[in-house]
């Protein structure tokens, strides 16, 4: 559940001087939904977008990706959500037009009760909750549906500065994730929300919120994997990065994917560090995500 956009992903300096934009799709949610299809789980998702071409355009994006779209809702009193991605010799850059979208809309009063009710797992995010009062309030109606018909529950921080101050964001976001099974914590996201560094400290600080795994998203240094009983290092799987839009995003439907296709947490963190290695390798947050046929690949030949 969240807020899907149109991306526009700034490509290498033409050799006339023109920057040009690679037409794509992101979301963080939509993208890590992508990824759990991609991987072959069966995926639905919750959202609301405009009755506008980009909202044609995500509609023919999950139709293609087999993502269910029986829960998304489409209206003529806003537009969807667009956003730029640039790069520079300090990563990739974001900058949203969002303001007022139809996700950010969204109440509780729209939720798909049934599906929610029906599903193994419901996954939301930071972003989700940060686009609005409302967009909040909805997920945490979600997660009381789904923890109350059995399913599990995942949340990936996804802080963004833009959408809310820190102190709002860590209280509602480590509100959500005491109700959570499945964290998924970035590095720079939680120096913000918390303060600690260390990345035993904060495995400390999510495990003792309540969840029973804590995949703590590290970039280049790979991933740290918390379990109540153990924790274990996942080193980065080696590729040329050109782009890392969504590559968290990618990490955390392959995980998501693999945990209900029956893995152990330790083997569904490897799996998905290679698929978010993989996603780095192409522009854009949709187009380079691995299927699982090439994360198997990748992985044998590691």
């Amino acid at each position: 559940m969240g807020e899907p956009m149109l991306e526009f992903n700034q490509l290498p300096t033409a050799p006339d001087g023109r920057v040009l934009y690679l037409e794509g799709h992101g979301g963080d949610t939509s993208n890590a939904a992508i990824a759990a299809a991609r991987q072959g789980a069966r995926v639905g998702y919750i959202t609301a977008i405009g009755q506008d071409a980009p909202g044609d355009s995500l509609m023919a994006l999950w139709a293609r990706e087999g993502v269910d779209t029986a829960t998304v809702t489409r209206t003529d009193r806003a537009l969807t959500g667009v956003y730029f991605v640039t790069h520079d010799a300090h990563g990739h850059h974001f900058l949203h037009y969002r303001k007022d979208s139809p996700a950010a809309l969204y109440t509780p009063t729209d939720l798909p009760r049934q599906a929610i009710a029906g599903a193994r797992l419901f996954f939301a995010s930071g972003i989700s909750q940060g686009i609005s009062a409302s967009a909040a309030d909805a997920v945490f109606a979600a997660i009381a549906l789904a923890r109350g018909a059995g399913a599990k529950v995942a949340y990936d921080t996804n802080y963004r500065p833009r959408l809310w101050p820190p102190a709002r964001a860590a209280a509602v976001m480590h509100a959500a994730i005491a109700q959570a099974d499945y964290v998924f914590p970035g590095m720079e996201d939680v120096v913000v929300l918390t303060g600690l560094t260390d990345p035993d400290a904060i495995l400390d600080f999510y495990l003792r919120l309540g969840p029973d795994v804590v995949l703590l998203k590290m970039g280049e240094d790979g991933a740290y994997l918390g379990l109540p009983d153990r924790r274990i290092r996942v080193p980065a799987h080696p590729v040329a990065a050109v782009d890392a839009t969504g590559a968290g995003d990618a990490l955390c439907g392959a995980f998501l994917a693999r945990t209900l296709a029956g893995d152990a947490p330790e083997a569904a963190a490897r799996y998905a560090v290679v698929a978010a290695a993989l996603k780095c390798t192409g522009y854009g947050a949709v187009a380079p995500i691995p299927r699982a046929a090439e994360v198997h690949a990748a992985t044998r030949a590691a």
